[in-house]
């Protein structure tokens, strides 16, 4: 278990040197002190650095190794966390290996689709999910990182010029045209997988489709083909740097 002692010991240290703690359950992360708005969710397993801590609060920021993504957490869940026996290495993947998993990950989306589901905010892991988590635990269940929000994960892949080039397992991007907010996995023959919201969304995971006039089509996936900005392709696994995104 990591104290209030372990965890002064790791802020008197530069961040990239500081001590990696492995998470003994799912932890929910914030993106505020105050403990309000999920922004994340660290599952059981994976590695997290300690950042900051707010004593007004009792919080304290911690940044997930595999995507230097970070959130709050109560200190009192410092007790789920054990030190790690090594730090995180990041693996390095090619495009064709990518190409190699691209199926299963898909039927990781596809299987996580067939259970009930609801959009949630923050959410990256089971059954609840928003739509970048989605992906990013799509993709991490076959090995591959890819960092946490959905503009990031645009900015992280090669933009695609034209709906004719695009392959299954591609990423499709959606948003204003200042800034993308959402994200959906391409399955081939115009057709998407995504988690989306309630305002304009189906409140859950859903398979909607590109095509004008195609099977399925309705105000909601017209309403996201309206808001396309892009696609891009997944070139490698991310390597974190220890930094804030």
């Amino acid at each position: 278990m990591v104290s209030r002692e372990d965890l002064g010991r790791a802020l008197d240290r530069a961040v990239v040197e500081r001590p990696q703690w492995r998470c003994g359950r799912t932890l929910d992360l914030y993106s505020r002190p105050d403990g309000q708005s999920l922004t994340t969710q660290i599952a059981a397993g994976r590695q997290v650095r300690a950042i900051a801590v707010d004593g007004a609060t009792d919080m304290v920021q911690l940044q997930g190794c595999e995507d230097d993504y970070p959130g709050w957490v109560a200190i009192a869940q410092l007790a789920h966390l054990t030190v790690a026996d090594a730090p995180y290495q990041a693996l390095t993947v090619t495009r064709s290996q990518i190409e190699a998993k691209i199926p299963d990950a898909i039927a990781f989306g596809m299987a996580a689709l067939a259970v009930p589901n609801r959009y949630r905010w923050g959410g990256s892991t089971a059954p609840d999910y928003d739509c970048s988590g989605l992906v990013q635990a799509a993709f991490v269940s076959v090995g591959i990182w890819l960092p946490r929000d959905s503009y990031l994960q645009q900015d992280f892949t090669a933009a695609i010029a034209r709906d004719e080039e695009l392959m299954a397992g591609d990423l499709l991007f959606f948003g204003s045209p200042e800034r993308t907010d959402h994200v959906a996995i391409y399955l081939g023959q115009g057709r998407y997988l995504h988690s989306s919201g309630y305002d304009h969304g189906r409140g859950g995971m859903a398979i909607d489709s590109l095509i004008e006039g195609g099977e399925g089509d309705d105000v909601i996936a017209q309403y996201y083909r309206q808001r396309r900005r892009g696609a891009g392709r997944l070139l490698g696994s991310y390597q974190p740097t220890g930094q804030l995104p």
